[in-house]
């Protein structure tokens, strides 16, 4: 038997907590369906339960957060726990927020990590040493799976059923649960949420006439002048500021207009192509693709 330990702090997503206890057991059914053994034991503890417990956990995972601020301080007898587990081999799950809890015990330093790309700056501010990927919903880094989304956690448990048993038991679990087992990209759902906060009169200015003029033709030179900046000092802090160069933000706000079109109208790709500053439909699907991981037409039949 394989030893599942599901964390429930404070504030915990508790259908998070529950929801991977039963799709664990789930699979368990479907092993015996399959005249296997049943594969997964499973305990829910409470980070105060954690002192006492040894490390024959061969799963631990830290499920999301639903309001509170427990993941961004967890507790030092939770993290020596995840510590301790992980020396002696345990593999370490995370969904979500649960990212932060890891990221605090010091484990993902220079690994490769995502959580939800709603919390993407505050991550990356706190801990600069991960390699955080926040267009991926799930990467599996060997000993350390991490997790996008809210509901990335059925992602996570369906990753977990299928490395430790076999590809079509975690298939027949999806059937049953009527979720979607094929690979998803956490940026499919991304709104693209510049910060305008950041204190920067000049740079702001640029932003609002970006927002408004996304659909004409915008040059750095103009950006600039009405920044009262030299291009070179205008390019540096706009990137400093919003993480972006210019053409990749002028990019990120048409596309993002262009998802808001082909979820709520009817126009074709290529009425939105023109709506949204674009003057070419085949440079706007190549833009679209790269940004958004689907093509307008699979972006519009998934959405809309």
């Amino acid at each position: 038997m394989l030893s599942v330990v599901i964390i429930d702090y404070p504030n915990a997503l508790q259908s998070a907590v529950h929801g991977l206890k039963e799709l664990f057991l789930l699979a368990n059914d479907c092993l015996e369906q399959n005249d296997s053994p049943q594969l997964f034991a499973i305990n829910i503890l409470k980070p105060s339960d954690t002192s006492a417990q040894d490390t024959s956990g061969h799963i631990v995972i830290v499920p999301p957060s639903l309001g509170g601020d427990y993941y961004l301080t967890p507790e030092p007898i939770l993290t020596t726990y995840l510590t301790r587990v992980h020396e002696a081999g345990s593999l370490l799950c995370s969904a979500c927020a649960g990212s932060f809890i890891l990221a605090n015990s010091g484990l993902l330093k220079n690994r490769q990590a995502t959580t939800h790309w709603h919390f993407e700056k505050t991550f990356r501010q706190a801990y600069p040493d991960v390699n955080l990927d926040t267009e991926r919903l799930l990467i599996n880094d060997g000993d350390i799976i991490t997790a996008g989304g809210l509901m990335s956690w059925v992602d996570l448990g369906l990753e977990i059923v299928a490395r430790f048993t076999k590809p079509h038991i975690m298939r027949q679990v999806g059937k049953f649960l009527i979720v979607d087992t094929a690979k998803r990209e956490q940026r499919y759902y991304q709104s693209f949420n510049p910060p305008f906060d950041h204190g920067n009169h000049s740079i702001i200015k640029v932003q609002h006439h970006i927002q408004i003029s996304y659909q004409s033709s915008l040059n750095i030179r103009e950006l600039a002048q009405m920044a009262f900046m030299s291009e070179r000092t205008f390019l540096r802090q706009f990137l400093q500021i919003t993480g972006y160069k210019p053409t990749q933000y002028i990019q990120r706000v048409r596309i993002q207009k262009a998802c808001e079109l082909l979820e709520s109208s009817s126009h074709s790709v290529e009425t939105i192509t023109q709506m949204v500053g674009y003057e070419n439909a085949n440079s706007f699907r190549k833009v679209f693709q790269k940004i958004m991981g689907l093509s307008p037409s699979a972006f519009r039949a998934r959405f809309a």
